[in-house]
C-alpha cells in the first residue's frame, strides 16, 4: 500500500498487488472485514459502503506520484482540515508529511524531495479530468504512447473509447 485516505464517506487506496487477481480476493476481505465489524460495534444491518470499488492501472512514473498527491491532499480539498499532516486517517499523517516515513525506497518512483509541498501543488484542470476518468471509467492512467499498449495486452480497449462507441 502506498497512499490511503479515509474521510467520512469515502476512501481512497493506492495499492499494488503481486498479482492483478489478488485485488479483487483483497478488496472483497477488507470490505467484508470492515462491514461486518462496523455492524457488530453499532448493531446495524444492511449496506455500509454504496457501490462497487473502482480501480484502475496507473504507469509507474509521475502518473503515480500525480495520484498519491491526489489521494494525500483530498482530506484539505474536501474541507476537512487546513493542512493534510493533520488529518490522522491517511498515508501522509502517518509518516509524519515526511519522505522518511513513506521508505522511498519501498515506493515505486522516486519521490519528490519535499513531498509535504508537492501534495499542496493543486492538480491541473487536464490531470484532473484524466484521473477522473480513469476512476469513473476504470480506465488506465498512463502516458498515450503507453495507453494503446496496455489496451490491446489487457483486453481494456473500452475503457478509453468514447461512451457509446461499438
Amino acid at each position: 500500500m502506498h497512499a490511503w485516505c479515509l474521510i467520512p464517506n469515502h476512501f481512497h487506496l493506492l495499492v499494488q498487488p503481486e498479482q492483478a487477481d489478488q485485488l479483487n480476493r483483497w478488496m472483497q476481505w477488507v470490505m467484508t472485514s470492515h462491514v461486518r465489524r462496523y455492524h457488530c460495534h453499532y448493531g446495524t444491518n444492511g449496506h455500509v459502503w454504496q457501490g462497487r470499488y473502482k480501480s484502475f492501472i496507473i504507469q509507474d512514473n509521475d502518473h503515480l506520484l500525480t495520484v498519491a498527491r491526489n489521494i494525500e491532499a483530498n482530506p484539505v480539498r474536501a474541507g476537512l482540515t487546513e493542512h493534510a499532516v493533520r488529518w490522522p486517517w491517511s498515508s501522509h499523517a502517518a509518516r509524519g508529511a515526511t519522505t522518511n516515513g513513506m521508505h522511498p525506497d519501498s515506493f515505486p518512483v522516486l519521490l519528490p524531495e519535499d513531498w509535504a509541498s508537492y501534495i499542496y501543488t493543486p492538480l491541473t484542470d487536464a490531470e484532473l479530468h484524466k484521473l477522473r476518468n480513469s476512476v469513473n471509467r476504470q480506465s488506465l492512467f498512463v502516458k498515450e504512447d503507453w495507453k494503446d499498449e496496455m489496451c490491446l495486452k489487457l483486453g481494456l480497449e473500452s475503457t478509453v473509447r468514447p461512451r457509446g462507441w461499438q
